[in-house]
This record gives structure tokens, C-alpha cells and sequence, in this order.
């Protein structure tokens, strides 16, 4: 059973090719990371596949109704706008909206959901406060949350650890990483390439607009791949802990 696939998946805009012959399949109990340079396509990949942008090519997910697609993934986007200065359990509780009909209050077992995303978080002591007043990694870690709650086969989050302390980057990626370990997948655009090949069981290279590596960390971070596209020399060493990747400098 696949989650998400792509198939010869293109996007232009304003006549300029973003994205060009993505062909990629998303399976249950994978931390499918998405890395690559700034303007590589990584969000643009994101969006479209959700059907958020037009696009060539086929995604099984943009295919779907808006309702099936908010039960088969949830959505993350790098944007972090709280717009209601509502309290943090309503904000994680919008999470359970797909599973809702309309006008339909949120049952014992959307509670459950909502309990059990804020305690993934670490975020039970903060039910009943303002969230457009936490700070900045607060509000990213109860949009998480809110993601979270959705309770989806599939996460789909763009940039989630960026202005997180390192602890909570730390801990989010291992909540990622239990929820493959559950059957459900995650995928995630990052640019701490060293959290990437810790945590991720697989790695997909985007760089000018093509899809240059698709495979696990230790195959995918070579050094020669590395300074081709990140333009950087690297520390890369296996480990009993997993994969330590640590960039040294930028190449001459």
C-alpha cells in the first residue's frame, strides 16, 4: 500500500520549471526526509502533490476531495500564522475538523486525539493559554500538535523543527520517527541535514528542480553528493547511534 505517489510530476510557473519528471512512491512506517538547496523545490513539491498549486503528472493525493484528503494526510506548511488569539486546546482541536460532519461537536474520541497530541508535544500544561501570545517555538509546536490531532496515514510537515530550541528539534524528530515506527509516515522538508540523516529512514535530494537522489541517509549523503549540491564539505561517519553528519565548510 502506498500513501502518496507521483508520477512524471511537473510544475511551471510564470514559464519557469520548478519541478520536472518527480516520479516517487510514499509507503506506511516511513520518515521520508526532503532536503536540498533554497530554491531546490522542496515546498513546491509539498504543495502540489496536496493539489494546493497546479501541477503536471499525477498525485494520488491531489486527486482526492478535500474531505478524503483531510483524513488521508495532514498538512504542516512552513507558514506559522495563528490567526484567533483562540486557546491552545481549541487550535489543536481544528485538527479533528476532516473527521467532523457539519456542525458536529468534537466527541470523548476527538478528545482522546487532542489529549494524546498535546502530550506528544509536551504541551499539556498549556491548554488553556492564548496561543497567539506563546512564543515562536511554542506556537510551531502547537501547530504540530494540531497536525498531530488529525490523526492522518500520512504527515506531511514543511520545515517544523526550524526556530525550535535543539531539544525540542531533537524531540520532534523522534515523535516522527515513533509514528513510522506505529506504520503511519512522515514527510518532511529540513535543512539541518544532520537531524535528516539521524533521524530519517530515507532521504530525497531535490536540487534545480529534479529529483537527484531518493534512498537511505548513508547511500544518499555521500560526500562527493554533498559538496555537488549543497556546495559544502562534511564529516560523515557510521555509527552504533546511526549516521553522524557534521558540515565543515563551504567549498572554494
Amino acid at each position: 500500500m502506498t500513501l502518496l505517489t507521483l508520477k512524471d510530476f511537473a510544475v511551471t510557473r510564470r514559464g519557469r520549471d520548478i519541478l520536472r519528471n518527480v516520479s516517487l512512491s510514499v509507503c506506511p512506517g516511513e520518515l521520508v526526509g526532503i532536503i536540498g538547496p533554497n530554491g531546490a523545490g522542496k515546498t513546491t513539491l509539498m504543495r502540489a502533490a496536496l493539489g494546493l498549486i497546479d501541477h503536471n503528472g499525477q498525485s494520488t493525493l491531489a486527486a482526492l476531495s478535500a474531505r478524503e484528503r483531510g483524513r488521508a494526510v495532514a498538512w504542516m506548511p512552513q507558514q506559522r500564522e495563528i490567526a484567533w488569539p483562540v486557546n491552545v486546546q481549541t487550535l489543536v482541536t481544528l485538527g479533528r475538523t476532516p473527521h467532523l460532519g457539519t456542525g458536529q461537536r468534537p466527541s470523548a474520541a476527538d478528545q482522546a486525539a487532542v489529549d494524546r497530541a498535546l502530550e506528544r508535544m509536551d504541551l499539556q500544561s498549556f491548554r488553556d493559554r492564548t496561543a497567539t501570545r506563546l512564543s515562536g517555538g511554542e506556537q510551531a509546536r502547537v501547530l504540530i500538535a494540531r497536525a498531530l490531532a488529525q490523526e492522518t496515514p500520512l504527515l506531511m510537515t514543511d520545515e517544523p523543527i526550524a526556530g525550535l530550541d535543539p531539544a525540542h528539534q531533537i524531540a520532534t524528530m523522534k515523535i516522527f520517527g515513533a509514528l513510522a515506527a506505529e506504520g503511519k509516515s512522515v514527510m518532511v522538508s529540513l535543512h539541518d541535514l544532520g537531524l535528516a540523516a539521524r533521524h530519517c529512514t530515507r532521504l530525497i535530494v531535490l536540487d534545480q528542480g529534479g529529483l537527484v537522489a531518493d534512498g537511505p541517509p548513508q547511500d544518499v549523503l555521500t560526500a562527493e553528493r554533498v559538496r555537488v549540491t549543497f556546495g559544502i564539505n562534511a564529516f560523515l561517519q557510521n555509527t552504533p547511534e546511526g549516521l553522524i553528519f557534521q558540515p565543515l565548510d563551504v567549498v572554494a
